[in-house]
């Protein structure tokens, strides 16, 4: 089956005949009317809101959560890096369960294990605090790596929009959990009971999910799932270069978004001016997300696009350096653009692969290893800032892994690069 390669000269995402192609299969077997289509538009609309608003409502909470529950340094250290490792650690078993069951199936059980997760830390113990985020946690890795399987699968002709709705509603979901988490947990009269409520949303995004399970249960044919190991794809030049700029963009996104606010606040400004920052921060990402994701996906234009974001990302460190605390503004808008990039790098692990059960290993082992690693970005942020007592060294850090970020786009974009990765299958 011929794939179009990820070059200059065609210059674009990959197009989509390959993916209809290779999904012709799965359509044939599962027919999709309009009710069932639109239906799955709204549960990838629900399954967006659920992606972040897990993490961002604990982010607000965390100071009330230690004073009421009193735990800890330690325990306050690893709340924050509990995302990162569950999404590496638990995203590592979505290729086995995607073939187990299904890719349906495995979005059900993972938006089981998010609500059940939720609803658990609104038990007001450390204990069902951290067992409950490990739980939900590793539901959303599960999601993070099957969603571009489920809509190169079931929106093969339509992957540019649904990524670019899947990454806004998780986007803005974020920045919604994160403004009125505090103020619903004053409402309801505990932290605890604050998270606890964001486990009705999961819930929600599970009933809204479940009439695609039982489409796909009902008009299915049993046959054989293909097998595609993920660490074979690490020796494909593809594997490696989409392995790297997700890893690249995770580890800029979790550090700026770990520390933009406290660098502000270090460098002389009040806590509400560098959170109205971080804010501006957070809806320019949603509106840069949507505009790379167009401009990318027109003919010629995924290279551009790729250049626009991490150059942006770049330029925001060096004016996090060089202008003053009153132009906070400036760094806030161009690392907002810079975070733009994921949307496009979801697409691209869309339509990459030959099949889906391809796409579902390259995405598996591209996010489990991308975390991983991008776990080192805010702890290596703040103990070179502790051992320096400033953000030069940190800020040269994170310098160095945009430049990468760049060098990884020109080279996912040119010639040699194609989209069929021809792993080892059984």
């Amino acid at each position: 089956m011929a794939t179009t390669p990820l070059t200059p000269t065609t210059g674009n995402i990959p197009t989509i005949a390959a993916t209809q192609a290779s999904s012709a299969s799965a359509n044939q077997a599962v027919p999709r009317t309009r009710v069932v289509a639109v239906v799955g538009i709204i549960a990838v609309v629900l399954i967006g809101l659920n992606l972040r608003a897990g993490i961002t409502s604990a982010a607000a909470l965390f100071h009330e959560l230690q004073q009421v529950l009193g735990y800890g340094a330690l325990v306050a250290s690893i709340l924050p890096s509990i995302p990162l490792l569950c999404f590496a650690v638990a995203g590592m078993g979505t290729s086995w369960l995607t073939r187990r069951v299904g890719v349906e199936k495995a979005i059900a059980i993972a938006l089981a294990l998010l609500a059940a997760g939720l609803l658990v830390r609104g038990v007001p113990v450390t204990g069902a605090l951290l067992g409950g985020t490990v739980l939900a946690m590793s539901g959303l890795a599960v999601c993070n790596v099957a969603m571009p399987s489920f809509i190169r699968e079931h929106y093969a002709d339509r992957t540019s929009m649904m990524t670019g709705l899947y990454t806004f509603t998780m986007s803005g979901g974020a920045t919604f959990a994160a403004a009125v988490s505090v103020p619903m947990a004053q409402q309801l009269g505990s932290p605890s009971m604050g998270l606890a409520a964001w486990g009705l949303l999961g819930v929600a995004a599970l009933l809204g999910f479940l009439p695609v399970v039982l489409h796909t249960h009902r008009n299915s044919t049993e046959t054989d799932r293909p097998r595609v190991s993920m660490w074979p794809l690490l020796r494909t030049r593809l594997g490696i270069l989409i392995t790297a700029i997700f890893t690249f963009q995770a580890f800029l996104a979790y550090a700026v978004m770990s520390w933009f606010a406290y660098i502000l606040t270090s460098q002389g400004l009040s806590a509400s001016e560098s959170g109205l920052q971080f804010g501006v921060m957070q809806l320019v990402s949603v509106a840069a997300g949507m505009i790379l994701l167009a401009f990318g996906s027109r003919p010629g234009m995924l290279r551009p696009a790729l250049y626009l974001a991490s150059s942006s990302t770049l330029l925001a460190i060096a004016a996090m350096l060089w202008l003053p605390t009153s132009m906070a503004v400036v760094p806030a808008v161009l690392f907002g653009f810079g975070l733009g990039i994921f949307p496009l790098v979801l697409v691209i692990i869309s339509r990459s692969g030959g099949s889906t059960a391809e796409t579902t290993a390259l995405s598996t082992i591209a996010q489990s290893l991308g975390y991983l690693i991008a776990a080192i970005g805010p702890f290596g942020m703040g103990l070179l800032h502790s051992a320096t007592g400033g953000w030069v060294l940190p800020m040269s850090l994170l310098s160095i892994v945009a430049v990468a970020l760049m060098v990884t786009c020109h080279l996912l974009t040119s010639k040699r690069t194609a989209t069929k990765t021809a792993p080892r299958t059984a």
